[in-house]
């Protein structure tokens, strides 16, 4: 039976939450949860890989059970949140390891690399974004309103996805068969984002967004010079990473391996089954 420790460390003064699995001699995967989510989208992957190898995962400030200091205290964008992630990996002594992105994940993740490319040996992004192509436009025009003005109008719009109907939507949309989804994922996320305050963090977060479009083209650079191994898995029915986004990593890396699968944003929840041989091949290949 696999071990999965749910663990806490301080980290530049905040409380970071992750959880850790499989041996840590063997090399690691670090796995970073996009929105509304947490750690808690790879309860039911750790125990499919910490057989073979070491895994973390941990929660971004603002989210899961990790800290989420109020707004006006700590600066919450997606350098800070790299950060973190970046300040808790050299805490935890790991110094080479394949990331797991997905959504908000992947931006963090991006930082990390560009900070430190020679650290990242793989990468596998589920729903994780890196090309325009990817972005649907019927999710981020709200988005791009609120980059463009912050008015009551525009931020309206936004806080639609701080709604327990927008995170049901999110965990369902694309999905065949929706009793496969536990209704406890979009439940427990709505818990958190009602936190007292959490609404600011999520809205400083959406505004910073936009700093990402900008650091796509550094990003598909990176891509075109290390030639790093990517597994690119993606929910053909996302409303709101499109599978263009998957598609379009082989742009830059014409040996990414690219697998569009029946399911939407949250695949971990309703094609498990599916999703793990492709990770467990490309892992044993790679790491």
């Amino acid at each position: 039976m696999v071990t999965i420790h749910h663990r806490y460390a301080v980290v530049d003064g905040h409380q970071v939450f992750y959880r850790e699995a499989g041996p840590r001699d063997r090399p690691t995967l670090v796995l970073l949860h996009g929105f509304p989510a947490s750690s808690l989208m790879f309860r039911h992957l750790l125990p499919r890989l910490a057989d073979r190898w070491h895994l973390v995962a941990p929660d971004h400030l603002g989210f899961g059970l990790s800290d989420a200091p109020p707004a006006d205290e700590f600066t919450y964008s997606f350098d800070s949140l790299a950060g973190i992630t970046g300040n808790l990996l050299a805490q935890l002594g790991i110094e080479r390891y394949c990331l797991f992105v997905h959504d908000h994940g992947a931006p963090i993740g991006w930082r990390l690399i560009l900070k430190t490319p020679a650290a990242v040996s793989a990468i596998i992004t589920q729903n994780g974004n890196a090309y325009d192509e990817g972005l649907k436009p019927e999710f981020f025009t709200a988005v791009r309103d609120y980059w463009r003005e912050q008015t009551p109008r525009t931020e309206a719009g936004v806080r639609q996805a701080l709604t327990l109907e927008l995170t049901r939507w999110r965990y369902l949309t694309g999905v065949t068969d929706e009793t496969l989804v536990d209704p406890v994922t979009w439940t427990h996320d709505h818990d958190l984002l009602s936190r007292p305050d959490n609404d600011r963090v999520q809205l400083a977060l959406f505004l910073d967004y936009a700093t990402n479009l900008a650091l796509y083209p550094k990003v598909q650079r990176y891509f075109r010079e290390r030639q790093v191994p990517l597994l690119a898995i993606w929910g053909k029915g996302d409303p709101i990473f499109g599978p263009a986004g998957a598609l379009a990593f082989t742009t830059d890396l014409p040996d990414a391996e690219v697998h569009l699968v029946a399911g939407g944003h949250f695949l971990l929840e309703s094609a498990l089954e599916e999703v793990v041989p492709l990770i467990r091949t490309f892992l044993s290949k790679h790491l």
